[in-house]
């Protein structure tokens, strides 16, 4: 089950998945650099260390851009049983210090520039 849901103000990605690999697999996979490395390269992430750890449940970690404009963000991973005995896997993408594009007060579309 894939489901992509977007919070009006935060703007966070939220990605679930229901995966048949049991919870400890998962979690290896998420939290062992040798592992996360594979699918995740310790150059994408901002520092190889989490910056928040529940161990077997959560773990974050902040990932930089290596193109402009260097958007910073965390990438949190929420590790569930599930009642098949697979896991629930979250995965909620926050981007860290956006700025915002005002938006028009008649319309709900985006501010565009006019081409002379």
């Amino acid at each position: 089950m894939n489901e992509i849901k977007a919070d009006a103000k935060t703007q966070d990605l939220v990605l679930e998945y229901e995966l048949d690999a049991p919870p400890e697999k998962v979690w290896r996979a998420i939290s062992i650099p040798a592992f996360r490395d594979k699918w995740l390269p310790t150059e994408a992430l901002a520092s190889a260390e989490p910056v928040a750890l529940a161990p077997g449940e959560e773990i974050r970690y902040s990932i930089r851009e290596d193109e402009p404009p260097f958007l910073e963000s965390v990438v949190t991973f929420q590790v569930k049983p599930n009642a098949e005995g697979g896991t629930h896997l979250r995965i909620i993408h926050r981007l860290m210090g956006a700025r915002r594009v005002p938006q028009a007060a008649n319309s709900n579309w985006p501010c565009l520039m006019r081409a002379a």
